[in-house]
Order: structure tokens, then C-alpha cells, then sequence
């Protein structure tokens, strides 16, 4: 158990996981959709998914020459919603 909470905790410790986390909470997008969407550089959404994807939060399909990212974990949603409850009190 203390390992799998390890590892949400890894996943929405960093904001701009969440804000990943968030942005294909209901559509699948490439690397450089997130990247744009963020303003992140392509090189750090793309560090960034390859962590929750290792993490098991993220889906991966592969339509060449793309990689599109989704959700596995869809109770996460819910999850970052509460976190946002609690950030906004403190």
C-alpha cells in the first residue's frame, strides 16, 4: 500500500503534472499539444509524461509518427479536484 501511494505522490507533487494531468483528463493529446497548451518545452512535457506513464497513471497509443497520452487512472480527476479544494483553503 505505502508503495502505490509513493507513487500518486510522485505523479501530483510537481504542477506541472497536474496540469498534464488535467489537460488529458478528457481527450487524448501528443507531446506537442501538451507542450503547447503548458508552455513547457517539448523536452520536459515529454519527461514529464515518460514519469506517469512509468508511474502507471497514463495510457500510451502509438499512431506513427505520434504518440498520443490519456488517462488510465480516470479517478485521478476527482482527486486533483479535491486537491484544488484544499490548496484553495490554505
Amino acid at each position: 500500500m505505502e508503495y502505490k501511494e509513493e507513487k500518486l505522490s510522485r505523479a501530483i507533487s510537481a504542477s506541472s503534472r497536474r496540469k498534464i494531468l488535467r489537460l488529458i483528463s478528457n481527450k487524448e493529446r501528443t507531446v506537442k499539444e501538451i507542450s503547447e497548451l503548458t508552455g513547457m518545452s517539448v523536452s520536459l512535457a515529454s519527461r514529464h509524461l515518460k514519469m506517469l506513464y512509468d508511474l502507471g497513471f497514463l495510457n500510451v497509443r502509438v499512431k506513427f509518427p505520434f504518440k498520443f497520452y490519456s488517462l488510465k487512472i480516470k479517478d485521478i480527476v476527482g482527486l486533483l479536484n479535491a486537491y484544488d479544494k484544499v490548496i484553495s483553503k490554505l
